[in-house]
């Protein structure tokens, strides 16, 4: 059943990619040449500039790259943000390379885009992504700005994800997880949804997070402390560990650190080499790995009333029609995860505009808060509570006002989710209202260029 009508040969043009690119070099390292492949795909320039992460990974391939260039570009459009999709690769495992080599190799990858034009502020913006972090970033830009020495005023703005001392911006690391706990309280705040067996808050629920990454510990981390959320299960790679009562997050993330392994982390049993641990009974099931992690093999034994897509793709197409035959709950991947790609729209903007947020505003808002809390004392001949005092004076630092950004960004492209759901339920869940949201403000685009 088609859902859109799209003018004859539009629905072509959006599914293909425009280009991808692939590039080989060579680094000399250990007194030889090594050769490695890179690609990086353009899907959409409907908006432009594109964005889209950039990953190092050994299993990397061409058309993993293009797939996930397109689900960059729907993403861009369904949270409303003024980007195209693009995505990149290296075929590389991190772990096999010292850090100053992999320095030399993310140096001369990044060179070989510069002078294809596939990165730069207006033309493709790379972000961290599987195998990259802010180090990678840090690399890009100052490799970025030696090729570029007539262009260093906006050239900050070439990839997002950056440290702080580099132009990054506050909450940029927590972002998608972030946004994944943002997008659970959309949907248990709105009335028109179940809710968890009719609950509308996450106090004790049982939660099993998949993929004890930066996206998955800080879901995990934003549920249970601030949240009163319930971290049952954390499964890993390696095997998973749990613990009914709950799992001290922060203190697990240490132990991963010192040991590279959730494994063995005292208070909780762990089960090593048993991959089952995201079919562990609980309320919230968040598949925050990678792709493929829920299939046809495994999707009857999955337990969770309401599944978190926090990675992307990690129920397919066989296992999602057997989570909803059963009345499971899923909030799609396009939707979930895009906290990253919404909070580097506003590290982008602060690059371009050189006013970090809050600059021109904090302190007056601070004396505007003191002139109202001293006329409620006045007016109450009361005190105001000292343990309020504090953060009502507070101006906001630039990570408050990420933060409420990103939050009204997912608030409200729930509504747009959620709300053509109910206008046109023949849709039936909430991954084909998404797409359909996507895509049709992708054809608007594109209509409104004369393509």
């Amino acid at each position: 059943m088609s859902f859109i009508d799209l003018p004859e040969g539009l629905a072509e043009r959006i599914i293909q990619c425009n280009s991808t690119y692939t590039v080989r070099f060579g680094v000399r390292l250990r007194g030889r040449m090594y050769s490695f492949v890179g690609w990086r795909s353009v899907h959409s320039e409907h908006c432009e500039p594109v964005k889209g992460g950039l990953r190092f990974a050994a299993d990397a391939d061409a058309e993993e790259v293009e797939a996930l260039a397109a689900l960059m570009t729907l993403k861009c459009a369904l949270v409303d943000v003024p980007f195209g999709g693009s995505k990149g690769a290296l075929k590389i495992d991190p772990r096999e390379w010292s850090v100053p080599e992999l320095e030399r190799i993310t140096r001369r990858f990044t060179q070989e885009l510069t002078k294809r034009g596939l990165i730069g502020p207006g033309l493709n913006v790379p972000a961290p992504d599987v195998g990259t972090g802010e180090r990678e970033m840090a690399w890009m830009v100052d490799e970025f700005r030696r090729a570029n020495p007539t262009d260093v005023v906006n050239a900050r703005a070439c990839v997002t994800g950056k440290p702080l001392s580099k132009g990054g911006i506050a909450g940029r690391t927590e972002a998608t997880g972030r946004g994944v706990q943002f997008a659970i309280q959309s949907y248990l705040r709105d009335s028109r949804t179940p809710g968890i067996g009719g609950r509308r808050d996450l106090n004790d629920t049982s939660v099993v997070v998949q993929g004890f990454g930066n996206v998955g510990y800080h879901a995990a981390k934003f549920l249970s402390e601030q949240d009163g959320a319930r971290i049952t299960v954390v499964a890993e790679r390696d095997g998973y560990v749990a613990d009914p009562e709950g799992l001290a997050v922060e203190a697990l993330k240490q132990h991963q650190v010192r040991t590279g392994s959730v494994l063995g982390f005292a208070g909780a049993k762990s089960f090593a080499g048993d991959m089952s641990g995201l079919e562990a009974p609980c309320d919230i099931l968040i598949p925050a790995a990678l792709e493929n992690a829920i299939h046809g093999d495994n999707a009857e034994r999955i337990k969770a009333e309401l599944i978190v897509e926090a990675a992307n793709g990690p129920v397919t197409f066989d296992a999602n029609k057997i989570l909803r035959s059963r009345g499971a709950t899923i909030l799609p991947d396009l939707y979930v995860n895009a906290g990253g790609v919404v909070v580097s729209y506003f590290e982008w903007v602060k690059n371009l505009t050189h006013i970090p947020f809050g600059l021109m505003e904090r302190r007056r808002r601070e004396r505007c808060n003191q002139t109202i809390a001293t006329a409620l004392e006045r007016m109450t001949g009361k005190s105001f509570p000292a343990d309020m005092r504090d953060e009502f004076l507070e101006g906001g630092a630039e990570i408050d006002l990420v933060r409420s950004g990103l939050e009204d960004v997912m608030r409200n492209t729930w509504e747009s989710m959620a709300g053509l759901l109910e206008a046109e339920p023949e849709l039936g869940d909430y991954r084909t209202a998404a797409y359909v949201t996507a895509i049709r403000r992708i054809a608007a685009a594109y209509e409104a260029i004369g393509i």
